[in-house]
This record gives structure tokens, sequence and C-alpha cells, in this order.
């Protein structure tokens, strides 16, 4: 049987979502390795707070990536964590990161793009079961 357009559109977009994963991964390991020359962006000068979050989202968001583009179940799971960390570090704590709404935003908009795409997938299962 083939996928539905549903469940191919559902996996472009997991796939979109991995690419933007695997751009802030590598956005985190350019701060860690310190080749983009400012303030704080080497890892060595970066206050605490910032060297944990940046040293576990630069691990993170990669594997998120992996999972996603693989279409495994814990790739949204990873992307998550992700997203939680950084809304939590952006919208909690704007005082030690720096406020991004645009990346809360854009977490919360792909979370909600997410849950209805599950949604509309469970419904054309259960349709398809009872006909």
């Amino acid at each position: 049987m083939h996928p539905s357009t549903l469940e191919n559109a559902f996996a472009w977009f997991l796939r979109v979502v991995a690419g933007y994963c695997l751009l802030f991964g590598v956005l985190y390991w350019v701060r860690l390795i310190g080749l983009y020359d400012a303030t704080l962006w080497r890892f060595d000068l970066m206050p605490l707070h910032w060297q944990v979050a940046t040293a576990t989202l630069a691990v993170f968001f990669p594997f998120a990536a992996i999972g996603l583009w693989m279409l495994s179940s814990w790739g949204p799971v990873i992307w998550f964590i992700c997203a939680a960390t950084e809304t939590v570090m952006y919208a909690g704590f704007p005082d030690l990161f720096g406020g991004r709404p645009l990346i809360v935003v854009a977490h919360a908009v792909v979370a909600l793009v997410y849950a209805t795409f599950r949604v509309l997938l469970h419904l054309q299962q259960r349709r398809a079961a009872t006909q």
C-alpha cells in the first residue's frame, strides 16, 4: 500500500524541520569552536549558563535532525527537548540569554503543525480501519 498524500506531506514536514535542526546545530557548533569572531562567541569566554546551553544544544540539534530525517519515532522527542530548552532559555530567562521571540514562535508553530499532522493522521487511520 502506498503512503497517502497526508503521510507524504508529514514526511516532508519532518525533513524540513530536520534541515533547520541541522542548521541550528551547526550554529551552536560555530559558537563552541569559536569560528565567529564576536563577544561571547568562544566557549572559553562564555558565562557558565551559555556554556551548558551551547554544549547541550550543539549535540541535541544534530541528533534531532538525524531522527527527524530518518522519520524515526525518537526524532520528534529529541526535537521537543531542544525546542523546550530554547524556549525556556529565551522566554524564561531573557536576562541571561537575551530575548529571541522569533525562535520561540518558530518552535511553537512547528509544534502546532506537528500536532495537527498527528491528529489528522490518527483520524485518517481510524477512518481506514472502519471501512
